[in-house]
């Protein structure tokens, strides 16, 4: 299958999108075609471990994971830089915002082949050092099978991996990291609480909610999941950070929208996350998420990733009721979220 110029025969090097494993770099083709202008090919997996881990029945058209979609715009990225502004090979890329939103989630369900996915890219902005690119912010736009998808706007910036090792060095010891206090992996919540099959997807363990009203989970880190840890990193990636928020997000909308629905009828249409600071794996990360001000009873949540006080990242998550689930459960209304008055609870673990 082919678009345009663009090929979707093999992958690109993995190499060029920081993957370890051939099965988790999705992108197939780059083509410059402008000073500043690319387009990339890509083919999301119909089957994954993690991103088609989501609890479906025989009514339900699956979808691709919008967190799929996040994550091959990382890699255009990432590509686009190595190809076309000479980032060097040895960088480590640093990512400070990220803002995604799903414009079709029709676009989004997976078909009876592979999907064709086409990315625009444009480096809105390029930041130099000594007179080289060192980063930049990034629109990109995601049309699968030529229907329009999801547009995302990220900036990031890349440092030699030498550096990055040095900076990482100082940074943890000006931290008390021992003895280890992380959250333990034996208290992550019941898989269907977060719309999910697998606990090992499952990233929140204990949940609380507050009179404030606001929920708090902590975030179970499992270094051993070969799709958020694909590669060795001495931090908490962003794919485990982007995940936390989701899940935290739904639990929270559920919870303080009073929101009658299952897990897996809400689906992420919008995340906006600015990155603070690195996450430590020997220390407790908890997430919490307040209702958005503005909100008027939608699932808008305001969230924040945070280690003892310090805050790692802030969030604000845009949640949409399924309507192919409205749909098939023959509901008569129009696909507005009813709220409810729900009562705060102490969620289950697994």
């Amino acid at each position: 299958m082919t678009d345009g110029a663009l090929s979707y025969a093999r992958t690109v090097d993995r190499s060029l999108t920081h993957r370890a494993a051939v099965s988790e770099c999705f992108l197939t083709d780059t083509r410059r075609t402008g000073e500043r202008t690319f387009r990339v090919a890509a083919q999301p997996p119909r089957a994954h471990l993690y991103y088609s881990d989501h609890v479906t029945d025989a009514r339900t058209v699956p979808s691709y994971d919008p967190l799929l979609v996040l994550e091959i715009f990382r890699q255009c990225c990432i590509l686009a830089s190595h190809e076309y502004l000479a980032a060097p090979a040895d960088s480590s890329f640093v990512f400070d915002r990220g803002t995604l939103e799903v414009l079709d989630p029709e676009a989004l369900r997976v078909g009876e082949l592979p999907a064709a996915v086409t990315v625009e890219g444009e480096f809105t902005d390029v930041r130099e050092r000594a007179g080289r690119p060192c980063g930049a912010t990034v629109d990109v736009r995601a049309s699968v099978d030529g229907r329009a998808a999801a547009t995302m706007r990220l900036a990031f910036r890349w440092i030699p991996r030498r550096s990055m090792r040095q900076l990482r060095t100082r940074a943890r010891a000006a931290l008390a990291l021992a003895p280890r206090r992380a959250h333990p992996l034996v208290n992550r919540l019941a898989p269907a609480e977060v719309g999910r099959e697998l606990s090992a997807n499952v990233v929140l363990g204990r949940v609380t909610v507050s009179s404030a009203p606001e929920v708090v989970a902590q975030v179970v880190v499992d270094r051993g999941h070969p799709a958020l840890f694909d590669h060795y990193v001495d931090h908490i990636p962003g794919a485990v950070m982007f995940e936390a928020l989701r899940q935290t997000a739904t639990t929270a909308a559920r919870e303080l929208c009073g929101l009658d629905v299952a897990p897996q009828e809400l689906e992420l249409t919008g995340c906006d996350v600015t990155f603070l600071r690195f996450g430590e794996f020997e220390l407790p990360t908890d997430c919490r998420a307040r209702v958005a001000d503005g909100a008027d009873g939608r699932p808008v949540l305001d969230l924040a990733l945070e280690q003892e006080g310090d805050v790692l990242a802030t969030a604000r998550v845009t949640l949409a009721r399924k309507d192919r689930a409205l749909r098939e459960r023959g509901d008569r209304g129009t696909g507005d979220i009813v709220v409810t008055d729900a009562r705060p609870r102490l969620l289950s673990a697994a």
